[in-house]
């Protein structure tokens, strides 16, 4: 059983011994308080975000996106990585690009 009084910043208690009072300052209230407001704050922005990706996967997908599909929407020539192994792997660039 705890007795706390807000006017004074106590908090008095039964130990095994006697009363124990527990003090404060305003100062050290005041950060705690500013501390809540801000721990608040950043849990109803989580909230806000969490709720926002929610909606945003439910929405329907575009069809001609998928995931692990690439299509250029150019056309592209395909350039050996090593020129003594050209079947061993290529990059695409595309057949547009300026020389510069």
């Amino acid at each position: 059983m705890a007795v706390p009084n807000y006017t004074y910043l106590k908090l008095k208690m039964l130990g095994p011994s006697g009363i124990i009072t527990i003090e404060s300052t305003y100062e050290h209230a005041y950060n705690c308080d500013i501390e809540c407001i801000e721990y608040a704050e950043a849990l109803t922005e989580a909230e806000t975000l969490i709720a926002n990706l929610d909606q945003l996967s439910g929405e329907a997908p575009n069809s001609k996106r998928r995931a692990g599909v690439f299509e250029p929407a150019e056309a592209v020539k395909l350039v050996p990585v090593d020129p003594a192994c050209p079947d061993d792997r290529a990059l695409k660039i595309n057949t547009t690009l300026d020389i510069k």
